[in-house]
């Protein structure tokens, strides 16, 4: 890799800090020795990148660099001499990922702390995406899921090791789990090769497992979904994630709900909007409608002359609030069908109503025509 700090970030060098970040915690994830366990490779790259990241977070440091380049920084990283003090990669990896990197301070490892954890863990959360319908979201539901998890191996009982065989302390980190390496003032920790970072190792790994103590297994449950749920909801089921490590506890499997889209309705909140068309007559006459509702069919009383795009709202006939279970409501908008094709008879008749109501010599409501009138300048 290139010494050219910004090159190693993979950023311009007109990034901002944010940039700076996003992209060291991109490269650190990449070349983290936990990763790329026994790589050298990996491990310088991971020196150096994080060197880059402590120079160029820094305003000060960064435009020194700027102005006489990595020379002004020689000492800080690669063990390539002692002026700029001490720099330990793995603290500026635990800044973004809360302890990833195991242990304390490099100064407990080198006085007789900073021990491997190799008790339990939990294991993982697992998320599934879970599509239901509006219906299902209205009245609440219970599906059957399938999904792929963890789970402790039947062969080994989470020990990683064959029945009979036994883990031990790992003779080349004494247990620490860690290895230190360390030139003049500059240290660096990672772990160890030979145990993986464990702490102990394994006299027969478990051949089912391979020693991880636990394998992949399809998990099948039953998970509720509750009256007014909407997409964007996050349900958990405790403990129907991966299996812990080590006798940890289960993770949870987090539900992720997606309503699909309905033919009729739309939904805004708790309330629900639909469209009903009706006849230009029924529009004029009045009378009533049939509406469909989620809990079947409604009658929408229509008063004489309905315009055109007119609102109904009909209470209660909505989507149960999920906090209160009480409903919202169904709004119906009416769009007035207009006939494109008519009888003779129906044609007749309709001129004749025209005529009667005088629309062959005033074609538009007289208010309009008013403000037709004022908007070119004529008196009333």
């Amino acid at each position: 890799m290139s010494d050219d700090y910004y090159k190693l970030l993979e950023i311009e060098r007109s990034a901002n800090a944010d940039e700076i970040k996003k992209a060291y915690r991109k490269q650190a994830m990449k070349w983290h020795p936990d990763r790329n366990p026994g790589d050298k490779n990996a491990e310088e790259n991971f020196k150096k990148v994080s060197h880059a990241y402590e120079i160029l977070s820094d305003a000060q440091k960064r435009a020194t660099y700027d102005q006489y380049g990595a020379a002004a920084f020689e000492g800080a990283a690669g063990g390539r001499g002692g002026s700029a003090g001490f720099h330990d990669p793995m603290d500026i990896f635990r800044q973004f990922f809360g302890g990833a990197a195991r242990g304390g301070s490099i100064f407990s490892d080198l006085f007789g702390g900073g021990e491997a954890d190799t008790g339990p863990a939990q294991g993982e959360h697992l998320r599934f995406d879970l599509q239901i319908s509006l219906e299902e979201a209205a009245t609440g539901t219970e599906k059957r899921i399938k999904y792929r998890r963890h789970v402790t191996c039947p062969n080994c009982q989470g020990t990683g090791a064959e029945p009979g065989s036994k883990r031990r302390t790992c003779p080349d980190c004494q247990g620490k789990g860690q290895t230190i390496h360390s030139s003049g003032f500059f240290a660096i920790r990672q772990p160890c090769p030979k145990c993986r970072g464990e702490g102990e190792i394994i006299e027969k790994p478990c051949k089912q497992c391979h020693a991880e103590g636990r394998i992949i297994q399809e998990n099948t449950v039953t998970v509720k979904v509750p009256p007014g749920a909407d997409t964007g909801l996050r349900l958990r089921s405790n403990g129907n994630g991966s299996a812990g490590i080590k006798g940890g506890p289960n993770g949870h499997l987090y539900l992720e709900i997606h309503v699909t889209e309905h033919d009729l309705y739309e939904r805004e909140g708790d309330d629900l909007h639909c469209i009903v068309p009706i006849k230009f007559t029924l529009a004029a006459l009045g009378g009533s409608v049939e509406v469909p509702t989620l809990k079947g069919r409604a009658a929408l009383k229509i008063p004489t002359g309905t315009a055109n795009g007119t609102v109904f709202r009909l209470r209660d006939k909505g989507i149960p609030s999920l906090h209160t279970g009480t409903p919202g409501d169904l709004l119906v908008r009416v769009e007035i069908d207009v006939p494109k094709k008519m009888t003779d008879e129906q044609r007749r008749k309709l001129e004749e109503f025209a005529r009667a109501s005088n629309d062959d010599v005033h074609p538009v409501p007289e208010s309009w025509s008013e403000k037709f009138k004022r908007f070119f300048g004529h008196s009333s």
